[in-house]
């Protein structure tokens, strides 16, 4: 798989009727590695690894209704009290990250009322602080760290 812009990190891989597989953390299963997988698994380790959110706070490839439309999100960080603290949205390294990938998220983001958005295809990363208020939200350098006064809405 391609070198992605992330730190190296450590995987578990198997094969499985010759296709190769990567073991997620979250999900506690192997799943099949395709290109954006591959982006998905950093990204899960980035906020494991890097930003210190909980195991427990992450959730992996969920269906959400968006519009009436069942919609799979890719990464959610949930705050301890369940309201949703960081929407990802993972492309695949050769996916160029458009207006209409941010409009997709912000589509799956009205449902989900999350306080940070990150758009990845691994390459690139582009981090957003929602602004509810003024009905926008605004680039960021970084995610936040995680720490326990994350636990309310910003």
């Amino acid at each position: 798989m391609q070198k992605l812009n992330f730190q190296a990190y450590t995987f578990r891989f198997k094969n499985s009727e010759n296709k190769t597989a990567i073991f997620d953390e979250i999900r506690k299963k192997f799943i099949i590695l395709t290109p954006e997988e591959w982006v998905r698994q950093h990204v899960v380790r980035f906020l494991l690894e890097e930003k210190k959110y909980p195991k427990s706070l992450i959730n992996v490839e969920k269906v959400l209704l968006v519009n009436g439309l069942r919609k799979r999100y890719d990464v959610v960080v949930f705050n301890p009290d369940g309201s949703i603290h960081i929407l990802v949205e993972c492309k695949a390294p050769e996916v160029k990250i458009t207006q209409g990938t941010f409009d997709q998220i912000a589509r799956y983001n009205m449902t989900m009322k999350s306080s940070f958005l990150m758009v990845s295809n691994g390459l690139n990363h582009y981090f957003c602080q929602m602004d509810y208020e003024n009905e926008k939200y605004q680039f960021q350098p970084e995610l936040p760290d995680y720490k326990i006064e994350n636990t309310s809405k910003l």
